[in-house]
């Protein structure tokens, strides 16, 4: 077994129970193709939500502070993660999700940036859109809901709510070149943001009921 199915049998099981994790929408990721997963991002469980998605691997890209370290350069790149330069365009990074999308991989990106509070999507970074352009591949829209509860701002304490996942259909792109125009881009990340926002109100509507 590699490092992640080890970490995928731990944790998603664990979720399940702890979490009462509810999936709606599975179906939509389609089997054996590359694709990018787009979640929203409340929680660090958010990762083992999406993990529980697919038995596929899923290659998340990650800030490349994690990857700083010795041990944490070897983890991380154990579990498959890609290291993002979030400043600029990392040649380097899309490289390495082109190959995982040839190759017919998930990749994961969480289009907030970084953890968000609150009930709405917030400004989506251009670059899950950008990517999925580059590449040609589809954009699968995911909205996590409970998640903000787990450890809400100012407790000491964690806690086990409801987790619902919501998967929305997938968002096609018809574009495969070198050269992303700016209105492709725009138009791209305003219906992934739409999307999104509509799976995550969703998924907090499930989590709360």
């Amino acid at each position: 077994m590699t490092l992640y199915q080890i970490w995928r049998a731990v944790l998603v099981p664990l979720a399940r129970v702890l979490y009462r994790l509810e999936i709606i929408g599975a179906d939509q990721i389609p089997a054996g193709v590359g694709v990018i997963l787009a979640p929203s991002h409340r929680s660090t469980v958010d990762i083992a939500a999406v993990a529980a998605l697919t038995r596929r691997q899923v290659r998340f890209l990650a800030k490349d502070e994690i990857f700083s370290t010795r041990l944490g350069n070897k983890v991380f790149r154990s579990l498959g993660a890609i290291p993002v330069d979030r400043v600029g365009t990392d040649r380097g990074a899309i490289r390495s999700a082109r190959a995982a999308i040839e190759n017919g991989e998930v990749l994961g990106v969480f289009p907030e940036g970084t953890r968000r509070t609150g009930p709405e999507v917030a400004d989506l970074s251009d670059g899950c859109a950008y990517l999925a352009l580059k590449l040609s591949v589809s954009i699968i829209p995911i909205g996590i809901g409970g998640t903000d509860n787990i450890r809400p701002s100012g407790s000491r304490f964690i806690r086990f709510p409801k987790v619902v996942v919501v998967v929305g259909s997938p968002i096609t792109t018809t574009t495969n070149s070198e050269i992303v125009r700016k209105s492709d881009l725009a138009n791209l990340t305003t219906t992934l943001t739409r999307s999104l926002q509509d799976c995550f109100t969703e998924a907090e509507r499930r989590a709360k009921s």
